[in-house]
């Protein structure tokens, strides 16, 4: 199952024409298994400034599996994401990034994404998988 971050939902919702849009486009015409993250769903809703779309988008968002942190050590071995990137001298500029992959990881998804601090987790941790559609 495709976890979608935040980074391409964005995309997708602004109709950017970007790759990332086109390709979850893509991803949700031919039905693919796609969920979100809980933090996934307050990050992309808080960004909303209306109040008819806001409830648009919620209404969508909510169609999909929402997946979330097991328990609160889930947030301690977040922290060691982050704690791992950093002894090999890789930096993750936002928590929320480590919480996202700890979702995806407890959960055995695979995320799609437009963020490279994924990237830089995923040269880490193994267990990390990344989806790119431009990858053979």
């Amino acid at each position: 199952m495709l976890l979608v971050d935040t980074s391409v939902w964005i995309e997708f919702f602004r109709r950017t024409e970007s790759k990332y849009q086109l390709a979850l486009h893509r991803l949700l015409q031919e039905d693919a298994d796609i969920c979100i993250a809980d933090i996934v769903l307050s990050e992309i809703l808080q960004g909303i400034k209306s109040d008819k779309d806001f409830n648009q988008v919620k209404n969508y968002l909510f169609k999909f599996p929402i997946y979330y942190l097991k328990d609160a050590g889930s947030y301690a071995e977040a922290a060691q994401i982050y704690r791992a990137c950093r002894k090999k001298g890789l930096t993750i500029r936002r928590t929320i990034d480590c919480i996202i992959a700890r979702i995806a990881i407890e959960n055995n998804l695979i995320l799609f994404h437009n963020d490279r601090d994924f990237d830089t987790i995923a040269k880490v941790f193994k267990e990390f998988q990344i989806y790119s559609p431009w990858i053979d």
